[in-house]
């Protein structure tokens, strides 16, 4: 009897173990990767661009396709070096609805929104186009198959011969700054992401931009996934967030209220706009990107750009 009522408490023991695993594993967030299985874009609407991209009339940077989900996608590579050896490089994503353009005409300094100041540091910079744009296969799904696609045109850089795999990076500003905020929350493909005046959510861009919002109106549920502001402890690379005073600064400041997750940090720049912060901040956080010091830039209690 007294080795029956061992095995009982073991067994109790165990059951008490058992309960608190369960408890802890219940409590930890869903991420959002989670939250996203099983469900579909679920669009309101439907819209597609399909005229496709230009072909670049410059030497450094050349029209290219890559694997995505829906089939083979369009993008601009720039900055494929002439000498052997590997390279750090970034995937870009643009404003406005996100598609590629004219990302090689020179932009003045106090609206480069060409992110030519990464391959002017030596990094090899991608334009992946997504979805429903550019004449790529598919429906724009606004901020949920995209992500599939910024992983998969991630995954095909990482591939190329010249690119580093361990030194690829994710970066947009406004809208696409809320799309790489977004996959930095999806998945882990990057060495680290930054992120340029996003919103917390995008039902802010209402529907002014064209085939940004077809998401349907009341679909809370998938406007949830959509929003950024409700999955920052799924992100684990680190990722930075800059803003303008003169820009997105309330929805910065409602990002850093609600975040507990060491991986992101999110910074108000005095002085600058939306717009001027791009090229000064880009030049800071390529030459960290560079030196494998990005992680370092987390660190900091404040940035000053000389933005213009």
């Amino acid at each position: 009897m007294a080795g029956f009522g061992k095995t009982l408490l073991a067994l109790a023991a165990a059951a008490g173990l058992l309960g608190v695993a369960a408890a802890q594993t219940a409590s930890a967030p869903q991420t959002l990767a989670e939250a996203r299985a099983g469900q579909t874009a679920n669009l309101g609407t439907k819209a597609r661009q399909r005229d496709k991209p230009e072909t670049p009339p410059v030497s450094w940077m050349k029209l290219v396709g890559y694997p995505g989900p829906l089939g083979t996608m369009a993008g601009y590579l720039a900055g494929v070096p002439e000498t052997e050896g590997r390279r750090p490089a970034i995937i870009w994503i643009s404003g406005g609805n996100t598609a590629i353009g004219d990302f090689w005409t020179p932009q003045p300094r106090a609206n480069d929104q060409s992110a030519s100041a990464f391959r002017e540091a030596g990094m090899v910079v991608f334009y992946p186009a997504v979805r429903g744009l550019n004449g790529n296969p598919g429906q724009i799904e606004s901020y949920f198959g995209e992500l599939d696609d910024l992983v998969a045109a991630t995954r095909w850089l990482k591939a190329q011969p010249f690119v580093d795999p361990e030194r690829v990076y994710l970066g947009g500003h406004s809208s696409g700054g809320t799309l790489a905020l977004l996959a930095s929350e999806y998945a882990s493909e990057w060495a680290g992401v930054v992120a340029f005046g996003p919103v917390t959510d995008p039902q802010l861009y209402g529907n002014g931009l064209w085939g940004v919002q077809p998401v349907g109106a009341k679909d809370k549920a998938g406007q949830r996934l959509r929003a950024p502001i409700h999955w920052l402890a799924s992100i684990t690379a680190p990722t930075l967030v800059l803003e303008g005073r003169d820009g997105n600064a309330v929805d910065i400041a409602e990002f850093s209220k609600a975040n507990a997750n060491p991986q992101a940090r999110f910074h108000v720049v005095e002085g600058c706009s939306h717009f001027s912060i791009l090229r000064p901040g880009s030049e800071l956080v390529a030459a960290a990107m560079k030196d494998e010091s990005f992680a370092d830039l987390l660190k900091r209690d404040g940035f000053e750009l000389a933005c213009e």
